[in-house]
């Protein structure tokens, strides 16, 4: 009879956690960032992001010329993802190579899955255990995509890399942009050039 009550009461905690943990994934707030690497800014053109047959949005982005790693990255232009998309399409132009890259990103199921695991975060007064909430796209030199999940910097995994296509386009568009571009980063350019591989 005690075995009974003891499975019953172990049968019911485990269905209880399971539908606690339900319910906090249920109520994750979904994000998503930008990054590129320091010296190495961008101009973000496009963003979308679609849930085929439920939602197709766009985010404004712009210029972005930081962070890639260290205490403040991976970490960049930031915006709400809801709800949490299939497809991600990407733009941007390169002022350092004077290029235009594209992507469309497949997002897997289990991106998603995994992002729900708790994971550490530390705060000014404790550390919490909190799903990595964040897909954080690094756009690197060469048309590099670099994904990561996190929900902060430092503790980010990385999901995939994958390579954008170079597209046609204009770079007189951005000519004045590329003046003050040029102007904060020409010497760190000349001294360190355009690394394509290696992010």
């Amino acid at each position: 009879m005690r075995i009974k009550k003891v499975l019953i009461i172990i049968i019911s905690l485990t269905l209880s956690s399971c539908a606690s943990t339900t319910r906090e994934n249920e109520n994750i707030t979904w994000r998503f960032q930008l990054a590129t690497p320091k010296h190495y800014d961008i101009w973000v053109e496009h963003l979308e992001f679609e849930l085929s047959g439920v939602r197709h949005w766009w985010h404004p982005a712009g210029s972005m010329g930081c962070c890639w790693k260290g205490p403040n990255g991976p970490r960049g232009v930031s915006g709400r993802m809801e709800p949490f998309p299939n497809f991600v399409a990407i733009q941007w132009f390169s002022f350092a190579e004077q290029r235009f890259y594209q992507r469309l990103i497949e997002v897997p199921p289990v991106w998603k899955e995994r992002m729900q695991a708790l994971a550490p975060m530390v705060t000014q007064v404790d550390v919490r255990m909190k799903p990595r909430d964040t897909l954080t796209f690094g756009l690197a030199p060469g048309g590099e995509i670099v994904v990561w999940m996190m929900n902060q910097p430092g503790n980010e995994i990385e999901l995939a890399r994958l390579q954008a296509n170079e597209i046609e386009g204009n770079p007189s568009h951005y000519q004045n942009r590329t003046r003050e571009y040029l102007e904060e980063n020409g010497e760190y350019l000349e001294e360190h050039g355009i690394p394509l591989t290696g992010w």
